[in-house]
């Protein structure tokens, strides 16, 4: 049980305490940029250890259960984070963007509960490419949603200050519109994913 790969994906669930608490402090970019650093070694992890077991012939059971387990905290981790902290606020709707993060989570569980549900009439669920350019577009926005808080701070429309430029927050703009694609895909593959389950309901 305890292989390299089972390792590299409990290091990243016992990583996310240590992410949450850099990203405590809104207005700390030193911290937001430490974690920065953490969520990109987060996310290697999560590739090696999928990399690993494959290579090595080394994939287990538990490692099927806990790989996708991990993403899911991880990602419901950050996202709150973000939203707690003022980060999912930001130009012509404000709080409005805190939707997408919403979608990407409710959307999460339910896929969750039926990959369990199909799960027990031995019927598996492939990944999808738009799944995958869905899991593209989550990590990206929300690596850069952390980056922006190292590099310009908290978002002028959090702080309620007017934003000048486009340049004093284009980081945390990039990271939203990335979340609004990754919340698009989300809707277009959890459709799909229930129209498969759909078919073995009774």
């Amino acid at each position: 049980m305890l292989t390299l790969p089972n390792i590299l994906t409990l290091s990243r669930i016992f990583a996310l305490p240590l992410l949450a608490f850099f990203l405590w402090w809104p207005e700390w970019r030193l911290g937001f940029a430490i974690g920065f650093a953490l969520y990109c070694l987060i996310g290697i992890t999560d590739f090696f250890d999928g990399y690993l077991a494959r290579a090595q012939g080394t994939v287990s059971k538990l490692g099927i259960f806990l790989d996708p387990i991990a993403d899911k905290i991880m990602v419901a981790t950050v996202i709150l984070i973000l939203t707690a902290q003022g980060y999912l606020r930001g130009p012509y709707v404000g709080d409005f963007h805190v939707v997408a993060g919403l979608i990407i989570l409710m959307r999460e569980i339910a896929v969750s509960g039926l990959r369990e549900f199909l799960g027990g009439l031995q019927v598996s669920v492939p990944v999808s490419a738009l799944a995958k350019w869905k899991t593209t577009f989550q990590l990206i926005a929300l690596g850069a949603l952390i980056l922006g808080g190292a590099v310009h701070g908290q978002p002028c429309q959090s702080l309620g200050v007017p934003c000048t430029t486009v340049a004093e927050s284009y980081i945390h703009i990039i990271g939203l519109a990335s979340l609004w694609a990754a919340a698009a895909l989300t809707c277009i593959t959890g459709w799909d994913y229930l129209r498969v389950g759909l078919k073995h309901m009774d």
